[in-house]
């Protein structure tokens, strides 16, 4: 118990360090691809970010578990699109800004996050349906990167770029390391007192999860990069959504708990739902949304452990 709470303690370390690294070098990308701040969260920060829930989800599938991938996934979606924003907006103690590009530009975003519900309601997820979702992402994520040019005319030195991206990988790479053992180590912890492992991949594995993305976001949102934040945040939720999901069913179609989609799929669209009606509420999240925010993830913990026992 004292070895796994001390691997927990490094491992938040490593994602501290390596979220203020990141957050210094996203910027500079944006100035020198000449890419919105926006653009570089939602498509370059959140496609790493991803990669913690993608090698846990193909794990879990190939061991024959595929439900606790696909709760983890939806799982921290939500706490992605609640949770991680109360805590950024409370911690920081403003609201978010949002810029008129991210609203023009995502009036389908929950209508996307819907997409891995419909296909699922049968309980089960085709090869053909994971090339569906797969595609969707990918075509999202295009014309995301297509209309992200600021328009600005600095052209820095190629060294500069090339110094830029690899920190930037650098401090992913820190970033997905300490999110691993963070997720092992709390995952232990959380079954030596006996909750069930669907429930611990929606919960448990699921925060751990997001770790990157909040302290990414944190760090984003104390310099006022608010389009950074809430790109990554973004981001990162449509990917787990539909490619991450889409790879586990190319990778081995599987059956699930039809409950999985009718409770924490459900809940995750009406998230979507809630969070982009609150950023069109003067183009800010608040403070008092942000407590509503967490409110709506204290009652879908209550109703998943429910619905658990």
């Amino acid at each position: 118990m004292l070895n796994e709470l001390f691997i927990f303690v490094i491992a938040l370390f490593m994602i501290a360090r390596g979220a203020t690294l990141a957050t210094k070098y996203a910027s500079r990308l944006a100035e020198n691809y000449r890419l919105s701040q926006y653009t570089v969260g939602f498509i370059i920060i959140a496609i790493i970010s991803i990669l913690p829930e993608l090698l846990i989800s193909i794990t879990a599938s190939l061991e024959g578990m595929p439900s606790f991938g696909l709760g983890m996934l939806f799982g921290s979606n939500i706490a992605d699109l609640t949770l991680i924003f109360a805590i950024i907006i409370l911690l920081t103690d403003r609201g978010l800004k949002i810029e008129s590009k991210i609203l023009k530009n995502h009036t389908v975003y929950p209508l996307i996050l819907s997409l891995p519900l419909v296909l699922g309601l049968n309980g089960h997820f085709s090869r053909l349906e994971g090339i569906a979702l797969i595609m969707t992402g990918g075509i999202f994520y295009y014309l995301a990167l297509r209309n992200g040019v600021d328009g600005k005319t600095r052209s820095p030195h190629r060294k500069d770029k090339l110094k830029s991206l690899l920190m930037l990988l650098f401090s992913m790479a820190i970033l997905l390391s300490g999110a691993y053992f963070i997720v092992s180590s709390a995952t232990a912890l959380a079954t030596h007192f006996g909750v069930s492992s669907i429930l611990i991949g929606m919960l448990v594995v699921a925060l751990g999860t997001t770790i990157p993305e909040l302290f990414f976001a944190l760090k984003s949102a104390r310099k006022h990069e608010d389009s950074l934040a809430v790109g990554d945040i973004l981001g990162t939720v449509l990917a787990d959504a539909t490619i991450v999901v889409g790879i586990l069913a190319v990778i081995h179609p599987f059956f699930f708990p039809q409950k999985i989609i009718y409770i924490t799929g459900v809940f995750m669209v009406v998230a979507s739902y809630i969070l982009f009606r609150f950023m069109r509420s003067g183009r800010t999240v608040s403070r008092r949304e942000a407590y509503l925010l967490f409110g709506f993830w204290v009652v879908f913990v209550i109703i998943e452990f429910f619905a658990s026992v």
